[in-house]
Formats: C-alpha cells, structure tokens, sequence
C-alpha cells in the first residue's frame, strides 16, 4: 500500500495549541529545500511537502485521528486481509497450476501403470466395506492411505471456507469441495486457478448456520487429527512385507498409483492455505510457528486448524438485518 508514496508523520500538536500564528524565525526559505504553506488552524487542512515527484505528508497530531475515506479504508484492508497477489503474478500462477493440473489428467489416463484392473475394483469393494467377509485382508498402508484420503477433503474445506472462497468472478468454492470427496486434488486444482483473492466478507449469522459453525467447530478439528494421527501410525507399525506389498500396487495398480499422487499433491498444497487462513484471522504472529509444521503431510494442517483462533476472535461483517435496525 506504501510502495509508491512516502509518508512521513510530523507532529505539529504542541506548536498549534501555543499559538497557531506563531512565525519561526530559524524556519527560512532558504534553509528549506522545498516549499512549505502552513495553514491556520481554522482550516486545519495537512501540510504537504512535495519534492521531486514524492508526496511527503505532515499530519497533526489532532488530524490522525479523524477517520479516513472508509472505502480506501475497506478496500486496504481486504488487500492485506486477503493475502492479494499482484495481477501479472497471479495470473502467471494460476497458468503454471493450469498446466500441473492438464499434465496431471493425461498422466492419470494414459500413462499412470493398470496391470492390474479387476483387482482395483476389488479393492475399492474391500474398502469401502461393499463385500462380506471372505478372508482377505487388505494391505495395513493402503488401508491407512485410503482412509486418509476421506479426512483430506474435511481439512479442506476447514482451510477454504470462508478465507480460501473467490471473491472475484462468483466462483463457488464449495462444489469443487464435494467432488473432492471422490477425486481428491484432482477436483480442487481447478478452483485454485479460478480462485481470486480477497474473499467476500463473513456475516455473524452465517458464522452460525452449517457449514460454518461445523468446520469452525474445535470438536470437529480435534476428531479429525486425533483420525488421522491413529491412520499413520497404523502405516508406521506395517511391518517390511506390507510396504513392499505397497510398493507392488503403487508400481502396477492405478488405483493406488493414483491415490498416492493424489495425497502428495494435497500434501504440497496444504501449507499455502494454512499460511492464507492465518493472514485472514491476523494470526500470523502467533501461529507463525505453525507453517514449516503444515508441510508435515496432512497432521500439520489438522494441527493448525485445531488450534487456529475462531473466526468470531476477529472482525467480521455484520448481519444484513443487523444493520438495516441500525
């Protein structure tokens, strides 16, 4: 906001209350290297120096605190809030994720490994507890991996609503967050190239309507860590054959060749979106600790959401009907 103007704070308050009209004999043209005008204090307008181009504002001590144009005001603060990156940048970044994602489709379609298809399918039945109990157990990491990736889309959508929604172009954040419930980072790169920061402003009585008051919800951020911490050390006590028996479905079964890709790109996105909820709850400060833990895969943002302050700990916009009583 002050990259192209200098602003220097002059305090005038003691000279004005003495004598307004007081003359300072050591204050000459020519010891100034520019012009000065000193209004009176009936017109209490800011001094201003102007020099080569560069605005340099005076301000009394009594003129800072009257309020500022309060759509500046509001459009500064979504800036900063918002996290808004510069136009060239930002489009830049969401073609380079463009092209991630259309590479990421070809690779999933022709060239991921399917040795194996009619296992996959048996899988996907064992996993989802769609076949009786017929003696095969399946493997302890890919049941850990697969149960994990349906609390990957719940840490989401905690991250995405409301700091993460679009404000720009009507983009809905929360379908592309029900399809990843099924196709994971494969239907979520897509709203992170239309995605256009500052997000719209949060009502107090939507803070208290679904799904807000769920994702928002301590208990909600604790069942999920507590889930998802109990999946990996489920991973880590698989013995030496079941990650080698893993290793043989990642080299030749698309279903978990996929589902692997698809938790290491969640994984690599996650700590963006930590650091972008953070700056719109102002917890940059104190939860500044918290990002090199986000890039820990998937129990470092399910930390951060459960212990991030509550949206209601900082400035949200009043209800519509609130206001039309004012």
């Amino acid at each position: 906001m002050f990259a192209h103007t200098t602003l220097i704070s002059c305090n005038f308050s003691s000279i004005h209350s003495q004598n307004p009209k007081i003359k300072l004999s050591y204050l000459t043209t020519s010891t100034l290297p520019l012009s000065l005008q000193i209004t009176n204090a009936r017109s209490k307008k800011i001094p201003q120096f102007i020099q080569r181009g560069r605005l340099q504002i005076c301000r009394n001590s009594i003129d800072t605190q009257k309020p500022q144009d309060p759509d500046l005001e509001q459009e500064d603060s979504m800036k900063i809030d918002g996290g808004q990156i510069g136009g060239g940048g930002g489009r830049t970044t969401s073609f380079l994720i463009f092209l991630l994602w259309g590479g990421l489709m070809y690779y999933v379609f022709n060239l991921a490994p399917n040795q194996t298809p009619s296992t996959d399918m048996y899988l996907v039945k064992k996993l989802c507890y769609l076949t009786g109990d017929d003696g095969f157990q399946p493997n302890q990491v890919i049941v850990s991996l697969w149960n994990i990736m349906g609390l990957w889309p719940l840490v989401y959508s905690m991250l995405l609503m409301p700091s993460g929604r679009s404000s720009k172009g009507s983009v809905p954040v929360f379908p592309f967050l029900i399809l990843s419930c099924f196709l994971g980072a494969y239907a979520l790169i897509p709203y992170f190239v239309l995605w256009r920061p500052p997000p719209p402003a949060t009502e107090e009585s939507e803070m208290k309507r679904w799904p807000l008051n769920f994702l928002e919800s301590k208990l909600t951020a604790g069942v999920t860590f507590a889930a998802g911490l109990g999946l990996i050390i489920y991973a880590g006590l698989a013995t030496g054959d079941d990650w080698k028996e893993y290793l043989q479905y990642f080299g030749g079964s698309r279903l978990i060749h996929v589902t692997t890709i698809d938790f290491a790109l969640l994984s690599t996105f996650a700590p963006f979106w930590v650091y972008n909820d953070m700056t719109a709850r102002k917890w940059n400060d104190k939860g500044f600790w918290l990002l090199p833990v986000s890039l820990i895969p998937f129990l470092g943002p399910a930390l951060y959401v459960l212990l991030r302050p509550s949206l209601s700990a900082v400035a949200v916009a009043p209800s519509l009907s609130a206001s039309k009583e004012d």
